[in-house]
């Protein structure tokens, strides 16, 4: 859908987006710009990326000590954290 029949219909367009879960793309000049997506999936969507990106992190870290690296202590982390 273009971004001028988006505007035309914004209330359809969230609507559409809400109720089926699926993503409306919004088109200028034949080119996908942006996407209209309900906010619910969308947090689904971030939490699935964050959780991605801290299995990976703990993949690294767990390869980094198996390559040799010195653990850091507990009590660096929680300082760092401004957690002691």
């Amino acid at each position: 859908m273009t971004v001028t029949e988006a505007r035309a219909r914004l209330a359809d367009v969230v609507d559409a987006a809400r109720i089926e879960h699926d993503p409306i793309y919004l088109t200028r000049r034949g080119r996908r710009v942006a996407a209209v997506i309900d906010a619910a999936d969308l947090d689904r969507l971030i939490e699935a990326a964050e959780d991605l990106a801290d299995i990976e992190s703990a993949r690294a870290a767990r390869q980094e000590l198996k390559e040799g690296a010195a653990p850091i202590p507990w009590e660096d982390v929680k300082a760092d954290l401004g957690l002691a």
